[in-house]
């Protein structure tokens, strides 16, 4: 019984060494390589932020306020894709013709709710229609209501809780030339 149980065991370590010495003899530097690489690519990949949330209180600045106008794309009325729409061409300098929270909904990537970051797009179902603004910071974002116009308002209310959506980001945001009320000439982000 004895050497059934020491032979059972042998047997357990033998396979044990085979597996894992198969998983890494197969290329044993390239499971390193591949966590190298992701590292210093997802390093490369954080954007600066700030100057991404600088565009989005200027944009804030000028736009509080103003009245909501459906299918508006000026200071005196604005819808929520019209403001998107202006704030990314305008503060971020993108081209693109107007769009609608249909078409944003289908642009960059998905992003989840707890890895948002300022500029990501966050949309909201509301009544069978789409809502559309953008992440701000500390669970607030910037969007045009339809009820008080352009405001910011927090993801942590219940009404936001409740017809919260997703969430996009758009990878042009983050290596775009970023413009300010203050300054006529535009910035150049650098990527880190």
């Amino acid at each position: 019984m004895k050497s059934f149980e020491i032979a059972r065991v042998v047997f357990c370590l033998s396979f044990a060494l085979l597996v894992g010495c198969s998983s890494h003899s197969a290329s044993p530097h390239k499971n390193l390589s591949v966590d190298a690489d992701d590292t210093a690519s997802n390093a490369d990949q954080q954007p600066d932020l700030i100057p991404v949330i600088a565009a989005l209180h200027d944009q804030m600045h000028s736009w509080e306020g103003t009245p909501y106008h459906w299918g508006g794309t000026k200071l005196s009325g604005v819808d929520c894709s019209g403001f998107v729409w202006r704030t990314l061409k305008d503060r971020f300098n993108i081209p693109m013709d107007r769009v609608t929270t249909s078409q944003l909904i289908h642009m960059g990537k998905r992003v989840d709710k707890n890895h948002l970051q300022p500029g990501d797009l966050v949309f909201f179902r509301i009544h069978h229609e789409m809502h559309v603004g953008f992440y701000d910071t500390d669970h607030q974002f910037l969007h045009a209501s339809s009820s008080k116009g352009v405001m910011r308002s927090s993801l942590m209310n219940p009404y936001w809780q409740r017809v919260y959506f997703q969430a996009r980001r758009l990878p042009k945001e983050y290596n775009a030339e970023i413009t300010f009320n203050a300054e006529p000439v535009p910035v150049k982000l650098a990527k880190n």
